[in-house]
């Protein structure tokens, strides 16, 4: 894993173009060209936006289902099943899936047409909606994998803890408040993590849902930019410092993230 790091690292302080020899050494001149260019900071800037709400979301309604599953029985069995089953598609598979449905003439707009809707929104091909769409489709398969974690936080929750705050006369909203949601601190903490890193290095989701557009860019993350500056324009060497730099972004939120929520499991 570190190899090729340090090998993308050594490629981004050069003008290396396989097609455009010879490869000249360039210091850090691509990493401030990045820095001026529009291109990059409006595809960090997309890449922020949908990770921020891919790491909420499903948090916060994959508590909520966890919860409501938090129950024996063959049927609870099932749903934690069928809320699991996105995670293990591929997400090319889920990705044409949404497509079809997203389309203008999809299913999705086929049925707001049919209750009265005369001009449904264009979710692929609205520039303004095109990545809330692209966060949903992300939101709705990564929800089974916050659903998973919450049970198995749910399931370590001493019983004997919720009996006594039940004895003492708590009710159940604010059990959940002052007894599980505290001992939920390991289980936030590895969703917020998980969905952080995933959100803020998609790229499959961009390329076969919307490929970067509509329009100039308006869904293209980092990690789909590195990509087609590599492979289109045949920039090696500036699409490595676009990789360094998103590494660099990763690295510094989740070591961040981690502080704060470890501290607050300790507090806790």
């Amino acid at each position: 894993m570190l190899v090729p790091i340090v090998v993308s690292f050594g490629y981004s302080l050069t003008n290396y173009n396989p097609f455009n020899p010879p490869t000249k050494f360039v210091g850090l001149r691509n990493y401030q060209l990045m820095l001026q260019d529009d291109t990059f900071l409006t595809s960090l800037k997309i890449t922020t936006i949908l990770t921020a709400i891919v790491v909420i979301v499903p948090n916060v309604v994959g508590l909520g289902i966890a919860v409501l599953l938090d129950r024996n029985g063959w049927l609870y069995n099932a749903l934690r099943s069928v809320f699991f089953t996105p995670m293990v598609l591929s997400s090319v598979v889920i990705s044409v899936i949404w497509t079809r449905m997203l389309q203008d003439d999809g299913p999705i707009n086929d049925a707001l047409r049919a209750i009265g809707v005369h001009d449904p929104p264009g979710w692929l091909s609205d520039p303004d909606i095109a990545l809330y769409s692209l966060a949903t489709v992300l939101c709705w398969q990564m929800l089974g994998f916050c659903v998973v974690i919450y049970l198995a936080g749910l399931s370590g929750v001493p019983k004997e803890l919720m009996e006594a705050a039940a004895i003492d006369g708590a009710g159940p909203v604010r059990r959940f408040w002052q007894v599980t949601w505290p001992m939920l601190a390991p289980a936030l903490t590895v969703n917020t993590v998980v969905l952080l890193i995933s959100a803020f290095k998609i790229f499959d989701h961009v390329q076969v849902i919307t490929q970067g557009g509509p329009g100039t860019g308006s869904t293209a993350t980092i990690a789909f930019l590195a990509i087609q500056t590599a492979f289109v324009d045949n920039h090696q060497g500036y699409a490595s410092a676009e990789a360094i730099a998103m590494l660099v972004v990763i690295a510094l939120l989740t070591t961040i993230s981690l502080a704060v929520l470890r501290r607050r499991e300790v507090n806790l």
